[in-house]
């Protein structure tokens, strides 16, 4: 319990910092919605998260939700995927937790994957190019088993 005590200390810190850093003033809705995006592992637009947060009480803006999502993807602390329907999909950014997406064209199923192979490759394609990679975004799209 004391562990992820200091856990959420220090990510609430990293929410602290970042605002004012981009001249925004930390409030608890900004706060329920870095949250929300920590505490799910779902890959949601801004009006999911939105109304998910409203369904729960919080009295929020449209504005407050994208203007954070904003700041979140600007500074790395979320994800931003575009799966190519038009609207833009979430997911916190854990840096230690690495993953690519296979995303279906036909329902949007994300299905998230790890593979050593492929990040192995990538790392030696770099080299053989003299290339300092410091992230990626592997997307990879088709049908799903559900859709066939």
């Amino acid at each position: 319990m004391r562990l992820n005590l200091n856990k959420i200390k220090i990510t609430m810190q990293v929410l602290k910092e970042t605002l004012h850093k981009e001249g925004l003033r930390y409030t608890k809705q900004r706060q329920e919605i870095w949250n929300e995006l920590r505490s799910s592992d779902k890959h949601r637009d801004a009006e999911e998260i939105l109304f998910t947060l409203r369904k729960r009480g919080l009295k929020i803006s449209r504005a407050t939700v994208y203007r954070t999502i904003d700041v979140l993807v600007k500074n790395n602390l979320i994800d931003k995927l575009d799966i190519g329907d038009g609207r833009a999909r979430f997911e916190y950014n854990d840096k230690y937790l690495h993953h690519d997406h296979l995303i279906c064209t036909s329902c949007d199923k994300i299905i998230e994957f790890n593979n050593n192979e492929i990040e192995e490759l990538q790392n030696k394609i770099a080299k053989q190019h003299n290339f300092k990679l410091l992230y990626h975004s592997h997307q990879l799209f088709g049908i799903c088993k559900d859709c066939k």
